[in-house]
């Protein structure tokens, strides 16, 4: 096993805590490893690809305040990553129909397309990263975080 967080657990850590760091652990291998397979082929990262993959869930666009809560990032984190992509020619904005003042920013065709790429491959390495587990595993475990989901909304911040 490489070395993560979950190396920090020892034997009478609490079982709640060794599930969580082995949890973390996992969802950040995974990350690393399609944030590697984005920049290699792809020449991008995880953040424009997300800002994309929003973009591509709403065709009529998103203004910059919606971006960043989407992506629940900074508005300048977002100004940059645009500013980027609109060079690129993925992305326009557009002046906002109700506010003077705001931009709605939408996919161009090539932005489309490329993202259309990106996904697909992106698709294929999930399902590839995964393919450790049978189906019924993967059904298991996905019931199993939806419970967790549902009991952690009974907390609050």
């Amino acid at each position: 096993m490489s070395i993560d967080l979950e190396t920090r657990v020892v034997a009478d850590d609490h079982q709640a805590l060794k599930l969580w760091l082995r949890l973390l652990s996992c969802t950040t291998r995974v990350e690393t490893l399609v944030r590697n397979r984005l920049r290699g082929e792809f020449a991008t990262t995880l953040p424009r690809f997300d800002l994309l993959a929003q973009l591509e869930r709403y065709p009529q666009g998103l203004s910059m305040r919606e971006l960043s809560q989407r992506l629940m990032v900074t508005g300048g984190n977002v100004t940059g990553i645009t500013d980027q992509l609109e060079g690129e020619g993925l992305v326009a904005r557009e002046p906002h129909p109700s506010d003077r003042r705001s931009y709605t920013v939408k996919l161009t065709a090539a932005g489309k397309r490329a993202f259309r790429k990106m996904a697909q491959t992106h698709e294929q390495w999930v399902i590839e990263l995964f393919e450790g587990w049978t189906a019924a595993e993967k059904a298991q475990v996905y019931g199993l975080l939806a419970k967790l989901k549902q009991s952690l909304e009974t907390h609050h911040e």
